[in-house]
C-alpha cells in the first residue's frame, strides 16, 4: 500500500504519511501507531473496496453472530481482511468485532513481542451497513484503536486514541481521527487512489463548535440544515422523538437518510453541519454497539469539534467504561448546537432529566416553543 500519493489538493504537495507523522507527537512514543498500525488498518480497507467491488452475489451464509444478525458472505471477507492486516502489526496485541465479540490474540503468544513500548488493541465492525449492501448503497468499516491489551473496563475518552472509517460508495475514503497525550486532536479525511494508493483529501474535518448568537442565526438561515432520524419506528411511541422530526420538517430541514451508519455521519462530517438522531424506546431497543460502533465514531466527531452523547443519559457517548463487548446504546451526534437542541427536546419530562432554560435561540434562529410547551405545560 502507498500512503506517500501527493495530494494534489495541497500546495505544497503533502502525503498521507507526513500528515499523519505531523499529527503525532515528535518524540517517537508513537511510532508504531504512525508507521504500522493506521497504514496497515487503510490498507485492509483497500483490500475490502476491492473485495466489493467483485461480490456481486451478496449472500448468507448460513451463520448468525453473536447479536442474532445473519452473516453475510461479504461480512466474512472484510472479517477476514481486517484480522490479516491486524496480524501483521507487532504492536496489536488483541482484537474483537461485531462478528467475534471476544478479545482474543492475534497472533500466537510465541510470536508477541513484549519489547514494544506500544501495545494496542483493536475493536471494529468489518462491515458496518451489511443490510443495505445488497442494493449497491454506501457502506462502511468501522475501527477503534485503544491503548493497552483490552479496551474493555477503560476510559474509553482516553484510552481509546484512534478510529478510523473507512467508507466504500462511488469512491472509496477514509475519515481518520487521532486523540493522543502531546498532540492536538485532529481529524482528516484520505482517499483510494488507484488500487492501493492514499491522496490527503482533507487535512482537517471540522464540524464548527459553538452556540450561535441571533446574528449569526440569522446569517445562517439560508444555509441547508441536514438530519438523520434512525430507528424512526421510535417515534411511533415516543412523542419527544416525533415532536423533534416534526420540528425539522417545519424548519425545513433537508433528510439526509441511508439507513446505514458511516455514510450518514460522514454525510454531515462532509457538509460540515448535521445531526444523526437514534434515540430507543421500549418497543424500538438501542442496537448500536458501544464498543464497535459508538466508541469509534464518538472519537472521529469529537476530533472533528462535534459532540457526541447517550440518547438516554445525555452523558459523552466516551464518558463511561465498556464492560462488555455486547454492550448497547443510543445515539444523537454532529455539530453541538443541533446536539443540545436535540438531546433536550429527546429527554424533556424524562424522570431524572432537568433541562436548562429553554435556548432563545437553536440552530435554525427559532425557539422550540412547541415542542417545548408541550412538555412544559
Amino acid at each position: 500500500m502507498n500512503i506517500n500519493a501527493p495530494s494534489e489538493a495541497a500546495a505544497p504537495a503533502v502525503t498521507v504519511a507526513a500528515h499523519l507523522q505531523a499529527a503525532l507527537p515528535q518524540d517517537g512514543s508513537r511510532s508504531e501507531l504512525c508507521a504500522s498500525v493506521i497504514p496497515s488498518l487503510l490498507e485492509c480497507v483497500a483490500d475490502i473496496s476491492r473485495a466489493l467491488r467483485g461480490a456481486q452475489h451478496v449472500s448468507r451464509v448460513g451463520t448468525a453472530n453473536t447479536f442474532g444478525d445473519d452473516q453475510l458472505n461479504v461480512d466474512v471477507v472484510a472479517e477476514g481482511l481486517v484480522r490479516a492486516a491486524l496480524a501483521r502489526c507487532p504492536s496489536v496485541w488483541t482484537a474483537s468485532s461485531e462478528e467475534d465479540p471476544v478479545e482474543r490474540a492475534v497472533r500466537p503468544l510465541a510470536e508477541q513481542s513484549s519489547e514494544l513500548a506500544e501495545q494496542y488493541t483493536i475493536a471494529f465492525d468489518p462491515l458496518d451497513g451489511s443490510s443495505i449492501i445488497a442494493p449497491n448503497w454506501t457502506v462502511g468499516t468501522i475501527l477503534g484503536i485503544w491503548d493497552g491489551k483490552s479496551a474493555l473496563d477503560q476510559a474509553p475518552a482516553t484510552k481509546q486514541v484512534a478510529a478510523v472509517l473507512g467508507v466504500y460508495g462511488p469512491r472509496t475514503t477514509a475519515i481518520v481521527a487521532l486523540r493522543v497525550k502531546g498532540a492536538k486532536p485532529t481529524c482528516f479525511e484520505v482517499g483510494l487512489t488507484g488500487e492501493s494508493s492514499w491522496e490527503l483529501v482533507r487535512p482537517t474535518v471540522l464540524l464548527p463548535a459553538g452556540r450561535m448568537d441571533v446574528a449569526m442565526a440569522a446569517a445562517s438561515a439560508t444555509r441547508v440544515k441536514y438530519f438523520s432520524p434512525a430507528n424512526l419506528r421510535a417515534a411511533s411511541e415516543d412523542e419527544n422523538y416525533r415532536g423533534l422530526v416534526e420540528h425539522y420538517i417545519r424548519q425545513r430541514y433537508t433528510l439526509r437518510y441511508s439507513g446505514g451508519l458511516v455514510p450518514d455521519v460522514v454525510h454531515a462530517l462532509s457538509k460540515g453541519n448535521g445531526v444523526y438522531l437514534s434515540p430507543v424506546a421500549p418497543g424500538s431497543k438501542a442496537k448500536l454497539r458501544r464498543l464497535y460502533e459508538l466508541c469509534p465514531l464518538a472519537l472521529i466527531v469529537e476530533c472533528a469539534g462535534g459532540r457526541a452523547l447517550d440518547a438516554s443519559t445525555a452523558w459523552d457517548t466516551l464518558r463511561v467504561p465498556v464492560m462488555s463487548c455486547n454492550e448497547t446504546a443510543g445515539l444523537v451526534c454532529g455539530t453541538d448546537v443541533e446536539v443540545e437542541l436535540a438531546i433536550k427536546t429527546l429527554l424533556i419530562g424524562r424522570v431524572g432529566f432537568k433541562v436548562d432554560v429553554p435556548p432563545k435561540v437553536v440552530a435554525d434562529g427559532s425557539p422550540l416553543e412547541v415542542l417545548l410547551n408541550r412538555q412544559q405545560g
